[in-house]
Order: C-alpha cells, then sequence, then structure tokens
C-alpha cells in the first residue's frame, strides 16, 4: 500500500544520513521539550535556509501558546481559567481542541486530551506518580465531555472542577504539519521535518524513498522493521520515551484515561498516515486500546496502517501494510531511526 510514503516517530529511530552533496541541509534543535529535526532539498542555498529558520521559528512560536507547562502559553492560562469562566482562545487552539475531540469520539474516549487531570501528578524524571486515593479521586475529572466549546463565541469552559487538558498526544503532529505547509508555500518540495516521534516527508531524497527503522522498544540500537516510502507522515508512541520504574511496574507518559494509569499492553505504536496530526493522535489512541481493539480500528480507517509491538515484544501489523515491511537487522536504507 505505502511503496514510497512515509516518516518517522516517537518509538521508531530516525537513522538519517546526513549527506555531503550539496542543496541538502539538515538542523536539529532542542524545542516543546523534544529533539526536532528538518531536513530538506533546493536548488537555492539561501532559500534553503530560510526553510529551515521557518521551521524552527513556527515550532517556537507554537510552543509559546501551546505549552501547558509555560505560564504565559494560551493553553495554561485557560487551564487556569475556564472551570471558572469561559476561556476565550484563538482561533487556532479552538480548532486544534476540536480536532482533538473528534478523535474523542472516533476512538471512544480512548483519546482524551483531558488524561493531564491526571498526568500532571506524574513527574517522570523524578521516580513521582499520585498514590491510588490520589490518581482515583483524580480521574474523575477525565472526561472529553467535561469540555464545552462555544462556536459562537469561540470559548471553552470546563463543566467541573480539577480539568485539565495536555495536547502533547496531538500538538507535535499538528506543528509538524504546519511546518510542512510553510516549506511548501515557500516552493520546497522534498523534505523532512520530526518533533520527537512525529514525523512528516514531502518528496524523495536524491530519487530514492526516504527509509523508516521502527526501533526495538526495549533494545535502543536494534530495529525490528524498515520500511522504504515517501510522501507521508508516521508517528510512533513508546513505552520507553519518558518513564520510571518502581517494584519492577513501568510507570510511561501514555496514560488510559480510564484509569489514570499507563497504559501497558503494548510498548510501541507506529502509525503511517496521510497527515502527522492523525498519526500522532492515533498513535496515543491505539496505545490505549491495545492490539485488538487498536488493528481494529486502525482496519477500519483509509489511507492508515500500523506497527505495533505488544507487551510480550511481538510484532503485529495492520492488515495493509505487511507486503511493504522489511523485517530485521541488516535491512538498512538511507535513512533511519529516531
Amino acid at each position: 500500500m505505502y511503496t514510497g510514503r512515509i516518516t518517522t516517530l516517537v518509538a521508531l529511530l530516525l537513522l538519517l544520513l546526513r549527506s555531503a552533496h550539496g542543496g541538502w541541509l539538515h538542523q536539529d534543535a532542542d524545542i516543546m521539550g523534544t529533539r526536532i529535526t528538518v531536513e530538506l532539498f533546493h536548488e537555492d542555498p539561501q532559500l534553503a535556509r530560510r526553510g529551515v529558520a521557518a521551521v524552527l521559528a513556527e515550532m517556537r512560536r507554537i510552543d509559546a501558546e501551546m505549552s501547558p507547562f509555560i505560564a504565559s502559553a494560551e493553553l495554561a492560562r485557560l487551564n487556569r481559567s475556564a472551570a471558572q469562566a469561559p476561556f476565550r482562545t484563538s482561533e487556532e487552539l479552538f480548532r486544534l481542541i476540536q480536532r482533538s475531540l473528534d478523535f474523542s469520539r472516533l476512538t471512544e474516549g480512548a483519546f482524551d486530551i483531558t488524561f493531564a487531570s491526571v498526568g500532571f501528578l506524574y513527574d517522570y524524571r523524578k521516580g513521582v506518580r499520585p498514590d491510588d486515593s490520589r490518581r482515583q479521586e483524580a480521574v474523575t475529572a477525565i472526561d472529553y465531555h467535561n469540555l464545552v466549546l462555544d462556536e459562537g463565541q469561540q470559548s471553552i469552559r470546563f463543566s467541573k472542577p480539577g480539568v485539565r487538558i495536555d495536547l502533547g498526544g496531538i500538538a507535535k503532529g499538528y506543528a509538524v504539519d504546519r511546518c510542512i505547509r510553510i516549506l511548501q508555500d515557500m516552493g520546497i518540495d522534498h523534505a523532512l521535518v520530526t518533533a520527537g516521534g512525529d514525523s512528516r516527508m514531502i518528496g524523495d531524497r536524491w530519487g530514492r524513498p526516504w527509509t523508516i527503522g521502527v526501533r526495538d522498544p526495549r533494545k535502543a540500537d536494534a530495529l525490528v522493521a524498515v520500511i522504504p516510502l515517501q510522501d507521508v507522515a508516521v508517528s510512533t508512541s513508546g513505552d520507553y520515551q519518558r518513564y520510571f520504574e518502581e517494584d519492577g511496574v513501568r510507570y510511561h507518559h501514555i496514560i488510559d484515561p480510564q484509569t489514570g494509569d499507563s497504559a501497558r499492553e503494548l510498548r510501541s505504536v507506529t502509525i503511517i498516515g496521510p497527515d502527522a496530526t492523525t498519526t500522532d493522535a492515533l498513535s496515543t489512541s491505539v496505545f490505549v486500546l491495545g492490539p485488538e481493539a487498536g488493528l481494529a480500528l486502525v482496519d477500519r480507517l483509509d489511507g492508515i496502517d500500523a506497527i505495533l509491538v505488544d507487551r510480550h515484544g511481538k510484532l503485529h501489523y495492520s492488515r495493509d501494510l505487511q507486503p511493504a515491511v522489511d523485517h530485521g537487522k541488516g535491512a538498512g536504507g538511507s535513512e533511519g531511526t529516531p
């Protein structure tokens, strides 16, 4: 199905071969709490440099408005105010929250940006988690129906106290899509933009597809699959990105909205699709749903495919992807792992 369409993400390793050929530019930066990568080609080197700068500027703009951790960000102000009164938002934030709710309905709540009502109680760097009673109390605020949107006023309010939202499951994909659109508007047709586990590529790379390596969730230097594709988006959600272990239990950032605890039926989910906003949201959704329900959802959606690694380390593929996948190591290519 994908003989030349794809991109890279969180549980994928992005093995970029950094070419010395003229016209190709590659730059990394730490923005949005993750590593941003842009690689692009244009015959005009000045335009290529402007393209790279435009991508990084757009990533910084979105981070400044959609981070729940930056006090001045619009999202942080929404979280502080919306339980008391409707909060009037920018059109951009309103539309992205609307799209988030579309995914909540599609996945019957597996994707839910109000997971942050519990998620803020975890600190993965310090190994901090809520005790069971605190978690169970906070879970009562997780429900996307607690978000009341007024289209006419372009406002959002929370219908109960304790509700918080976090766009971590969709904002990076959205940012990648915005950057790709900016590059296309500039006349750049060959590019890869990656934000952590979310990637999108346009065009080819020196006449060959981009090659994506899917990382082994338990071996950082090993791949479980390699896929050559182009003109597609890819997102990976994995339990190895932000986590800590306590008494043999892994606590990671992909929260099951039903329990407020980490989802544990899968180790990683890689979603392939037409845009990174979609693949970002679906990789989180499928991780929460688990292998059976997750693949059933993917197989119902046109233009979407998936590679799953379950909690035992077994690989699962969506119905249409298997012929395009090269298994195991030694299937190298021009690109690689994030």
